[in-house]
């Protein structure tokens, strides 16, 4: 009968079974990343008898394998590593899911001899074993450098082998529980930016016998890309939702995108539009300021489409400019047509040599008509069969509810655009402000 083959450091095979239970509670214990790595590693070196040991974790979505931990590294303090997941011994290990026992690393071709000369290290014998949790899946690499015996050998192969199988469990769960704490602080970082967006929407609009105001924001993700804002002012300037107003400032914007940094954009647009007219600027300074402040701020590929106007309450007149939003539409109740308002200048944002911001245009609004500002989370719309929402059956609507209020016409939009859609909400934020003129 052939003898077994000791274990390393002269441990027996009672004494690998306890030293083996104790690491599976030990592990068990623990559900934070770096306490489990710590706890792998000691244990590979002490059991094996070896001088160092490294675990890698597998980034499944970089395809990298990434040290956290390793014996020679500094412990918890030590800044990751990220190599390719195909990449040296590790990377071998890896690709093959297979154990790898090397006696000389210098003698074989994988082995990247840098990390040696960088560190002053020597690296001699490498036992390289993948961590493969219970579905299958690869979860990293443990490596352990230089064995005290000069070669690993198969028994320390099969003892390995056993602490990977513990190390693998451990190590899932514990990246299971990483991953929930962190979207649980990510809905709770967006829900409070959420909150920060709509505390900016108007709380109560401004009024006036002859108009009929309305304006909404719904965005399609936890925080939007839009942005809207209507203002009472007086002589010029911001007056608040109670006190009379001779006139009404209007903003849509939208920026690229979806989440936090869109929202940001869209929110410093109404916000640098709201000190303008703090300070008195005319709308086409406002427009000239906020032009190239977003220029100088937003990186490459990020823009806000904009549009602005201010409504004279007294002669039913409309100046406005826009960067880059559309379609702007006028339903002119007279001939039961639309206007198509051209949009004046590229999106805030974009630099354009010599761009010149000319007068805000003016627009006129009879008794009936009705100015339609909606975000292409309304005219992009898609159904089931990827077909666009778009501009024909929004007029058809709002023909059809020529004599209705501009609330009313608001809800049917919300209500016929997830009719098309056939879902709980759009891809696209929607945004809208309707005004009609009454008398």
């Amino acid at each position: 009968m052939t003898k077994p083959e000791p274990l390393a450091d002269g441990l027996n095979r009672e004494q690998a079974l306890e030293r083996m239970l104790d690491l599976s509670m030990r592990l068990g214990r623990s559900s934070e990343l770096n306490e489990i790595l710590g706890v792998i590693i000691d244990a590979l070196r002490d059991l094996l008898d070896a001088d160092r040991a490294t675990v890698f974790t597998h980034d499944r979505a970089r395809s990298e394998l990434v040290i956290h931990v390793a014996h020679g590294m500094g412990g918890e303090k030590a800044k990751e590593i990220r190599i390719p997941d195909t990449a040296g011994i590790a990377g071998a290990c890896a690709s093959t899911r297979t154990t790898i026992n090397i006696s000389d690393a210098y003698a074989d071709a994988r082995f990247n001899q840098e990390i040696d000369r960088t560190t002053g290290y020597r690296t001699k014998s490498i036992l390289a074993i993948p961590l493969i949790d219970h579905e299958g899946g690869l979860v990293g690499v443990a490596q352990v450098l230089n064995t005290r015996h000069g070669q690993f050998s198969v028994a320390d192969e099969r003892l390995a082998a056993g602490i990977a199988s513990n190390a693998a469990i451990a190590l899932r769960r514990a990246q299971l529980i990483e991953d929930h704490l962190a979207r649980v602080q990510l809905e709770r970082e967006l829900s409070v930016a959420r909150e920060i967006q709509e505390s900016s929407f108007p709380r109560a609009l401004p009024t006036n016998a002859n108009y009929d105001i309305v304006g909404r924001s719904t965005p399609a993700t936890e925080c939007g890309g839009d942005a809207y804002d209507l203002f009472g002012l007086q002589e010029g300037t911001i007056v608040s939702p109670e006190e009379p107003c001779d006139s009404v400032g209007m903003l849509l914007a939208d920026a690229t995108g979806h989440g936090v940094g869109p929202a940001l954009s869209s929110m410093q647009t109404r916000a640098m539009l709201r000190v303008s007219f703090r300070n008195g600027a005319s709308l086409g300074s406002a427009v000239a300021n906020i032009s190239a402040q977003l220029v100088d701020d937003l990186p490459p590929s990020r823009f806000v489409t904009a549009w602005i106007g201010r409504l004279d309450f007294s002669t039913a007149t409309i100046e406005c400019f826009s960067a880059g939003q559309g379609p702007v539409y006028v339903y002119r109740a007279a001939t039961d047509d639309f206007e198509d308002l051209e949009t004046d200048a590229p999106p805030f944002g974009i630099p354009v040599p010599d761009l010149f911001v000319g007068p805000p245009r003016r627009l006129q609004l009879e008794v009936g008509d009705l100015l339609l500002l909606l975000t292409d989370g309304y005219y992009e719309a898609m159904s089931p069969t990827r077909e666009l929402w778009g501009a024909l059956p929004i007029q058809d609507l709002v023909r059809s509810m020529r004599g209705a209020s501009c609330q009313a016409i608001l809800t049917a939009l919300d209500r016929h655009v997830l009719e098309h859609t056939k879902a709980p909400g759009t891809d696209d934020d929607r945004t809208a402000i309707l005004v009609r003129r009454l008398g």
